[in-house]
């Protein structure tokens, strides 16, 4: 069998906790913040945790884990 690839977006995008959750950075929070309001730019400042229905797609597509 051959080895299967790590998507690149994955690699670069998520990060597996020691529990195997996954963090991601927050999207929206690059550019035009000022049309945002302090409670939205507060709350989604740092990471978060994904959702297990996303956490499945994530994992298949980095077969081996991230680092």
């Amino acid at each position: 069998m051959p080895k299967l690839k790590t998507k690149s977006g994955v690699k670069k995008r998520f990060k597996i906790t020691a529990t195997g959750k996954i963090k991601h950075g927050v999207a929206g929070k690059r550019h035009r913040l000022i049309s945002h309001n302090a409670k939205y730019i507060r709350q989604n400042r740092g990471t978060k945790v994904l959702s297990d229905a996303d956490t499945a797609t994530i994992k298949a597509w980095a077969p081996y884990g991230l680092r």
